[in-house]
């Protein structure tokens, strides 16, 4: 990859790559990222800072490997449930390159994946182009049949029945990744999904919870739970998790929404005191 053992000793020291003396195929994925986005002239800084917000905002444990990364400017984005997120300042993003190929021009040649990490990545990468898309889903169920456990393909599956509106097969996945790790709040939050899609709005508050329970600074899970309990007439319980929402996200897109369900609420619960006392 043409990177020199300078490079590598001022990415560790930095905290972008782990101090190693061999590295895995799934390792070399993540410095590949990094590689490209250092080439783009991305701060250090911004990267890792970068890492921990998708991680906040998301309940992914690696970004990297959980979704396509780019440079926009001099900030990272990553696509993530056919979004483009900039998660320093909690926007979406217009990815201008998201129309193109994203596959590797020999991903199709590679190799046979031998190993879970080898799978894994390699369904990461084709899951970005529609056209590849079953590819993808044939390289996770090869992650499954080599370790069954394994949260993170669980997850893609899901996402992928999601997006198809196969709302049957999703659930399936997302409590297979619950199973396989109880406390990974993406699938928790994922799970939600499914179930307010379906009605089940009672479960989908519980699924909701359980993703803030795990990670409290997850900003969509409070969005969602919010939107979920306002639909069960809860307004007052949705109001504890608008505030949470503009605490983490004062300034991106959902962001005026929640205030203005804030102010909605507010107001009703002064009319309402207002009528009481006029009794």
């Amino acid at each position: 990859m043409r990177i020199t053992n300078r490079q590598m000793q001022t990415w560790e020291k930095a905290g972008l790559v782990a101090l190693s003396q061999t590295y895995s195929f799934f390792d070399l994925l993540q410095i590949k990222q990094l590689r490209d986005l250092k080439a783009k002239r991305v701060r250090s800084a911004v990267i890792l800072k970068s890492l921990h917000e998708m991680r906040l905002a998301s309940g992914m444990e690696n970004p990297f490997l959980e979704s396509s990364v780019f440079s926009t400017g001099n900030r990272v984005a990553f696509r993530h449930h056919g979004r483009a997120v900039e998660p320093i300042a909690g926007q979406f993003v217009m990815d201008f390159n998201g129309q193109q190929k994203v596959v590797p021009a020999n991903v199709r040649t590679m190799r046979s994946a031998e190993t879970v990490s080898e799978l894994f990545a390699r369904g990461v990468a084709l899951e970005e182009d529609p056209e590849t898309q079953q590819e993808a889903i044939d390289a996770y169920l090869k992650v499954l049949e080599l370790d069954i456990h394994h949260a993170a393909t669980h997850i893609n599956l899901g996402t992928i029945h999601y997006n198809r509106h196969d709302f049957v097969k999703a659930e399936h996945f997302y409590r297979q990744a619950i199973e396989a790790d109880p406390r990974y709040a993406l699938a928790y939050f994922d799970l939600g999904n499914v179930l307010d899609e379906t009605g089940r709005l009672p479960e989908a508050v519980g699924a909701y919870r359980t993703a803030i329970l795990l990670a409290p600074t997850y900003a969509d899970a409070h969005y969602n739970v919010a939107l979920a309990l306002e639909k069960t007439k809860q307004s007052r319980k949705a109001l504890h998790h608008w505030r949470a929402y503009v605490k983490l996200d004062s300034t991106g897109p959902w962001s005026a929404h929640a205030r203005a369900q804030i102010a909605k609420i507010l107001k009703l619960e002064n009319l309402a005191i207002v009528a009481r006392q006029g009794q």
